[in-house]
């Protein structure tokens, strides 16, 4: 964060100092009292099972130098009226300070966390790069993230979340974009939302967001999102199999890592993602046709994709035990489409010696159960020999999948029954909605 006096946060919050307003604040802010920085601002949130406040002069004693909140505190603080407000009006005037700062932003109903990941690692060499830590992307992991960017930071990549109509906008005028990146349009909270077309009016708030100097990077292959190029008065570059940025001739590997080319502008470059998925070739290619834009050249972006690495916990993770058995835990969060494509990449690689646990996918509204059958139907025609279902909310997976099916009431019992059935040679994916807390067997799993 770019060093700041109390007196200069309460100007841009609107707030009131309560201490010494001389105080520098130039450490990241943070919302959990024991992840303070020395020179940090701790930010008090009243939330439903804790209060913020409370933890204020713990904060202060691990080193914080300030505290935003809402109502006076036993520490150096500024008091605002709405502390998330606050905390976004403060990002924004951090914002408009950078002026060398590149702001990309990223949205989409799956593979935001991994094409920021990737996009990040792409950006490092030029540059000093500030992206959004695992999915921090609401109101507060948003301005979290942009406070973590100093004067010496060239790309601010910024990963950002909606759960209803209006929130990527409002995203925006706390960061707005420089480059603007939607991935696609799907089920993922479609019981908030209603339909896709709802979505994609949200996530289309990113395109109109950007300025026309600006650049709108849409996947080719979702009409959705190509239908997006309307929205914007920005340059247009997009990416996929029919894209600016081309993806073509993929095949996986034998851990389930895609090689495939990509050709840009005549050129065309052989790729690969040290990644498990097919999917994966898309994400790389939205991530090498945003880098283009900021000025890395293909082949070198090809280069850096190779020695990428998964960054985010739970996408993916590979863990192999002792006695063989591989274990993929991919528990941080689950919807039709990315579930799906997980089925596919295990499928992949176990070649006969694939098992699922698979938990309840929220947020998908009247259409939950019938959604839940067809990823047990498709488990069942990719070869899984067993799947595991975990909790009542998922047992439409099990009416799907039919024979290769065993119901499990909680992690404790899912845990017993695979364990006790494996044999050494398996490959075994852990996924479900961030609500089942499935990587509870992922872990247990990993340890024997």
């Amino acid at each position: 964060m770019i060093p700041l006096t109390l007196r200069q946060i309460a100007e841009a919050t609107g707030g009131t100092v309560h201490g010494d307003d001389a105080i520098v604040v130039d450490a990241p802010a943070t919302i959990d009292s024991r992840a303070v920085e020395p020179g940090g601002l701790f930010v008090a949130i009243a939330g439903e099972h804790a209060d913020g406040h409370e933890f204020a002069a713990q904060s202060i004693a691990a080193g914080a130098a300030a505290v935003l909140a809402s109502r006076e505190v036993d520490a150096p603080s500024v008091v605002v009226d709405d502390v998330v407000d606050a905390l976004g009006r403060l990002a924004r005037h951090v914002v408009d300070q950078l002026e060398d700062l590149t702001v990309v932003a990223i949205t989409g109903s799956s593979g935001k966390t991994s094409v920021k990941d990737l996009l990040a690692q792409l950006l490092e060499p030029d540059g000093m790069t500030v992206a959004t830590a695992g999915n921090y992307n609401n109101e507060l992991g948003v301005p979290l993230t942009v406070l973590r960017a100093d004067e010496l930071t060239r790309f601010l990549v910024v990963e950002m979340g909606a759960r209803a109509i209006g929130n990527i906008a409002e995203l925006c005028r706390i960061v707005p974009p420089d480059v603007g990146m939607v991935l696609n349009v799907g089920h993922a909270h479609i019981g908030e939302f209603g339909s896709a077309e709802a979505i994609a009016r949200t996530k289309g708030e990113l395109a109109e967001a950007v300025g026309s100097d600006g650049v709108v990077v849409l996947n080719a292959d979702d009409p959705l999102v190509a239908a997006m190029a309307t929205r914007t008065e920005a340059a247009v570059v997009t990416f996929g199999e029919t894209g600016d940025l081309r993806v073509g001739d993929l095949e996986v590997d034998a851990e389930g890592c895609p090689r495939f080319t990509l050709t840009h502008g005549g050129r065309r470059v052989q790729a690969y993602v040290p990644l498990i998925g097919m999917y994966h070739a898309l994400n790389a290619a939205a991530a090498v046709a945003a880098a283009i834009v900021l000025g890395v050249d293909l082949t070198t972006a090809a280069e850096r994709l190779a020695t990428a690495g998964t960054r985010s916990p739970m996408r993916m993770e590979r863990h192999v035990r002792p006695d063989g058995v591989v274990v993929v835990n991919d528990a941080y969060n689950a919807n039709p489409e990315s579930m799906a494509a997980a089925l596919r990449a295990i499928a992949a690689i176990g070649e006969g010696r694939a098992v699922a646990v698979l938990g309840e996918m929220l947020e998908l509204g009247a259409d939950s159960h019938d959604a839940h059958v067809e990823i047990g139907r498709l488990a069942a025609e990719l070869g899984f020999t067993k799947v595991v279902v975990v909790g009542e909310g998922a047992r439409g997976i099990a009416e799907g999948a039919g024979g290769i099916a065993v119901r499990a009431d909680d992690v404790d019992v899912a845990v017993r029954t695979l364990s006790a059935s494996l044999s050494g040679d398996e490959v075994v994916l852990v996924k479900a909605s961030r609500g089942g807390r499935l990587e509870r067997v992922a872990n247990a799993l990993v340890q024997g």
